[in-house]
């Protein structure tokens, strides 16, 4: 027993590494290991010899064990020593820098929006978010019974006890800049406008405020066909691949003719794939501009003619990044913009470059 005692307790503390710690105990104590056979013997012995050896053989046991839980402890911390020996750390060096905020993807895509169609000649337009009557709908040749001068459906603000003036509205689109431009600057001209616009909406593809971008192209010979060559352009550089498109006919009081447009793509496995498959998305509205919004700007339309459009950024910026659900944009907490939002370095300017 002294000899089977000393013999383990030796190689144990002689053990240079957890593997032959490991070895060790399943030689002594183990379910075949030596302790375990000498216990197995008991049972041939009489009552009084298993009386003394039980109890030596349990301790035996339990020195054993107690012997490698302490060598254990004791490789591990021999582990610990060296590894900080070779391991340093230069406390006087400058801590490492970390982004304080990101890009929200609606910015980036009103940059990325706004470069693009600067590369084809388009200069950026703006005007109040909140306009008169007039601006949102007359100018635009929207009757006054159309559904979208509701209240259901549209912002209007409160007038002073007295004051008979029609309310002026939060605006439903970015036309009404269109109107303002023309008016300022005459034509030809070759615009886009983006910006927040407001409806009374809410559910997973509309909120009540989204963000536009609208396109005016005046001059005295364009036609459809210019329309769909800006349209198809814009989407191969967003997208950053060809994109077929589809013109499809359809109505809007401040354009005739007017097509709504629609982008090839498939859907698989619950997203989109923009430029390739046999389906179609619709993605934005267009058409040649009507002549009363024409003479609403003072241009005179039996001279100029043009073309207009309009697409939600919110929407394409879902269709681009994979974003799943419009109401996203507004209500989500900082992880959401951790997770989609994009460094200042990654934000393209007006140049066609990145920001420094």
């Amino acid at each position: 027993m002294d000899d089977l005692r000393d013999k383990y307790l030796r190689a144990i503390a002689e053990a240079g590494d957890e593997a032959a710690l490991e070895d060790l105990r399943v030689q002594a104590v183990g379910k075949k290991g030596e302790v375990a056979l000498k216990m197995r013997e008991l049972g041939k012995m009489t009552p009084e010899e298993r009386q003394e050896m039980g109890p030596k053989l349990n301790a035996l046991k339990d020195e054993i064990n107690s012997a490698l839980a302490a060598k254990k402890v004791a490789l591990a911390d021999a582990a610990l020593d060296e590894r900080l020996r070779e391991e340093w750390l230069d406390v006087t060096l400058p801590g490492r820098p970390r982004r304080e905020g990101t890009i929200h993807p609606i910015s980036q895509v009103t940059e990325e929006v706004t470069a693009i169609f600067a590369d084809m000649g388009f200069a950026v337009a703006e005007g109040p978010q909140i306009d008169t009557d007039w601006y949102n709908f007359d100018a635009l040749n929207i009757p006054s019974h159309h559904p979208a001068r509701a209240e259901m459906d549209t912002f209007y603000m409160h007038r002073a006890e007295g004051d008979d003036r029609a309310p002026d509205v939060l605006r439903t689109h970015t036309s009404p800049v269109q109107i303002r431009h023309l008016e300022k600057h005459g034509a030809p001209c070759r615009i886009i406008a983006p910006g927040r616009v407001y409806r009374a909406d809410y559910d997973q593809t509309h909120t009540p405020m989204f963000h536009q971008v609208e396109g005016l192209a005046i001059d005295k010979n364009i036609s459809m066909a210019n329309l769909k060559w800006v349209l198809e352009e814009f989407f191969t550089a967003y997208f950053g691949t060809s994109v077929k498109t589809r013109f499809r006919a359809s109505h809007f009081p401040f354009t005739e003719p007017s097509a709504e447009v629609d982008i090839q793509c498939a859907f698989e496995g619950g997203t989109v794939k923009v430029g390739e498959g046999d389906d179609w998305l619709e993605v934005l509205g267009s058409g040649m501009v009507h002549p009363h919004v024409l003479r609403s700007g003072g241009i005179d339309p039996e001279q100029w003619q043009g073309f207009a459009f309009g697409m939600g950024i919110d929407r394409i910026a879902m269709l681009k990044y994979g974003i799943p659900d419009l109401r996203a944009f507004f209500d989500s907490d900082l992880r959401w913009l951790r997770h989609y939002g994009f460094a200042a370095l990654d934000v393209p300017t007006l140049h066609g470059g990145l920001s420094r």
